[in-house]
């Protein structure tokens, strides 16, 4: 049975005149820290992934460097357009689906978008809800996800760090 771990990127800098263009925002010195611990708490708990797929923006890519960079095995990290804002469960699944069946994936993503899909993974109505640097842990029953998922644990940064 195939593991998705569901993870909103890490704190980033606030949208301003510094950063004009949203996709290229980084990851705050303190989101960078925090989620450096969130990924340490998810290894001691023996809650990690094999593959990293990414949004490709820069918040998000700088997350999922945070996770190769903690969990041991590292993981491989794959950026995958459709986990940019604003697209569909069904795109996200259609590119999900091109990668080879893991035991264990992790997915880097963006509010709404995440939490929508998160409810469409386990035929929820209402999206689930993630702080910046949460995480959510979807047991599946194949793989490319389908929408009998379970939910099997949503953790705020404040639980894991």
């Amino acid at each position: 049975m195939p593991t998705l771990f569901l993870i909103r990127h890490a704190i980033a800098e606030a949208r301003s005149e510094d950063w004009p263009d949203d996709a290229l925002r980084p990851l705050t010195a303190k989101g960078a820290a925090r989620m450096k611990k969130i990924a340490e708490r998810l290894s001691a708990l023996d809650e990690t992934a094999e593959v990293v797929l990414t949004s490709p923006l820069t918040r998000a890519a700088e997350t999922a460097q945070i996770l190769k960079a903690v969990w041991t095995p590292s993981p491989s990290v794959s950026i995958v357009g459709e986990l940019a804002p604003d697209h569909t469960a069904a795109a996200t699944v259609a590119a999900l689906g091109k990668f080879k069946a893991s035991a264990r994936v992790a997915v880097v993503g963006h509010e709404p978008d995440l939490g929508a899909f998160a409810a469409w993974l386990i035929g929820a109505r209402t999206p689930l809800v993630f702080k910046k640097g949460g995480v959510a842990r979807i047991d599946l029953p194949a793989w490319p996800p389908t929408r009998a998922g379970q939910l099997v644990w949503l953790a705020t940064p404040k639980i894991l760090v």
